[in-house]
């Protein structure tokens, strides 16, 4: 497998459970319907878990647009790859992203909020405020790639394949975005991911859905530029530290 297609299928992984579960619990007439947030953080991070378990061997699993920005800043990932890995995490959420909205499509048609829709596909902030919102995505993605500095060491191997986050193993790595969901992600929902905000939007401006709403361009920058800034900021930190 090569590190493109590692990123796009486990990316693709991370999406389809992780919109899964909040479609499980969002969706009118599901098994989950109306669980809560503890099966919502619960469901991310065994995604996140998936994810890295397919991906490691063979791209270091970044999955993470923000990862694989915040490697590279600090010269632990080929700068020149970098594109290459953010297009694999982005066609992989969209394909993620599709593959929820067919399985779970009923239910879709059967859930007349609009606003629950979109919920599935991607974040929304609990209380409307673009700086305080960037603010929130930033931190929670601080802490999700300061940490990841710290627990593991990732750089190019010897034959140059990218180790990132797979290094890490995929324990660990779960249960760091679950404690981020648990503790920081009541004001936006926690993105802390470019791709797996940005990509099922896209879908959702797409597919045709019963009741279906605007794809609330106007927020969707947040939960790009907060994670991204996030990483670059722990990356630079991390570089100062040493």
């Amino acid at each position: 497998m090569t590190p493109f297609t590692a990123e796009f299928i486990g990316t693709l992984f991370v999406i389809l459970l992780g919109d899964g579960v909040v479609a499980n619990v969002l969706l009118k007439g599901t098994k989950g319907h109306n669980s809560g947030w503890l099966v919502i953080t619960t469901g991310w991070a065994l995604a996140v878990f998936a994810g890295v378990v397919i991906a490691a061997p063979y791209s270091g699993a970044h999955l993470n647009p923000a990862v694989t920005l915040a490697l590279a800043i600090a010269g632990k990932f080929s700068w020149d790859q970098v594109g290459m890995f953010i297009l694999a995490q982005m066609l992989g959420a969209m394909v993620g992203a599709l593959l929820v909205w067919l399985l779970y499509k009923r239910h879709f048609d059967d859930t007349e909020d609009p606003l629950l829709q979109l919920a599935v596909f991607s974040t929304s902030p609990a209380i409307r405020h673009p700086w305080a919102n960037l603010f929130s995505e930033a931190v929670g993605t601080f802490v999700l790639i300061f940490v990841i500095f710290y627990v593991t060491n990732p750089e190019l191997g010897t034959d140059k394949t990218p180790i990132g986050m797979g290094s890490l193993g995929a324990i660990p790595v779960a249960f760091l975005v679950w404690g981020i969901g648990l503790s920081l992600g009541g004001p936006t929902g926690y993105a802390i991911n470019p791709a797996r905000d940005f990509g099922p939007r896209l879908v959702h401006a797409v597919i045709p859905l019963k009741n279906k709403c605007a794809s609330d361009w106007h927020y969707a920058w947040v939960p790009v530029a907060g994670p991204m800034l996030g990483a670059a900021i722990a990356a630079i930190i991390y570089l100062q530290l040493q």
